[in-house]
C-alpha cells in the first residue's frame, strides 16, 4: 500500500489512471483501496477532483477494454484448449457463449463490485458472441458507478477512510450473495414453469 499511496503522490491522476487500467485486466492491484485514498486525498485537497474522477474511469474502461479484446482475440482459442481439462463439451462451451451473450451482460455492471470476478467477465464477453457496442455500454456504465462509488466513499468519510476496505468487501459479498440466491431462484422458477407448460 505504501507503494500506491508513493505512485499517488509523485504521478498523480496518471498513477490511478495507469493502475486502475492494470488492476482490472488482473494484476494485483487494490483497485476499490486506490478509489478510497483517490477520494481521501481530493478530500484532503491533495488532488483535484475532476482530474481524479476522469483518470480513475479512464483507467476502469481502459483496462476492462483490454481484457475483452484478450478474451475476443486468443480467448476463444485458449478455452476450446482448456474446456476438456475442465470437462466441458463443445456443447458446453457453445451453451456458456450464448448464456453470456443473452444474460452475461448484466455481470458486467455488477462484477464490478464483486471481488475477483471484475478480472473475469469482460474476458468471458470477449470469448462470447457479445457485440462491442453492447459490451461497452454495459461494462463502462458499470464503471462509471463503480468509480463514482468507492471516490464518494472515500471523499465523504474523510480521516476515517482506512476503515472502509474490509467493511465494503463484507457488504459487497452479502450483496452478490443475494444476487445469486435471486438468479438461481429465477432460473428455478423458469425451469419449473417450463415443465410445466411442456
Amino acid at each position: 500500500m505504501e507503494a500506491i499511496l508513493h505512485l499517488v503522490h509523485v504521478y498523480g491522476s496518471w498513477a490511478i489512471f495507469c493502475l486502475l487500467a492494470l488492476g482490472i485486466v488482473g494484476l494485483p492491484v487494490p483497485d476499490e483501496t486506490l478509489l478510497l485514498l483517490s477520494g481521501y486525498l481530493v478530500f484532503k485537497g491533495e488532488l483535484t477532483a475532476l482530474p481524479t474522477a476522469l483518470a480513475a474511469l479512464s483507467g476502469s474502461i481502459t483496462g476492462v477494454s483490454i481484457s475483452y479484446l484478450l478474451g475476443r482475440i486468443p480467448g476463444e482459442y485458449l478455452l476450446r484448449k482448456v474446456a476438456p481439462f475442465l470437462h466441458m463439451s463443445e456443447d458446453g462451451v457453445s451453451r456458456a457463449r450464448a448464456w453470456i451473450t443473452r444474460r452475461g451482460k448484466w455481470a458486467l455492471v455488477i462484477g464490478y463490485f464483486i471481488p475477483g470476478v471484475r478480472h473475469f467477465t469482460a474476458f468471458a464477453a470477449g470469448t462470447s458472441d457479445l457485440a462491442y457496442p453492447v459490451f461497452a455500454a454495459f461494462a463502462y456504465s458499470g464503471a462509471l458507478v463503480w468509480v463514482s462509488t468507492f471516490l464518494c466513499a472515500g471523499y465523504f468519510s474523510g480521516e476515517e477512510w482506512s476503515r472502509l476496505p474490509d467493511s465494503m468487501h463484507r457488504i459487497m459479498m452479502i450483496v452478490a450473495a443475494a444476487v445469486l440466491v435471486v438468479f438461481l431462484a429465477g432460473v428455478l422458477v423458469k425451469y419449473i414453469l417450463g415443465r410445466r407448460s411442456a
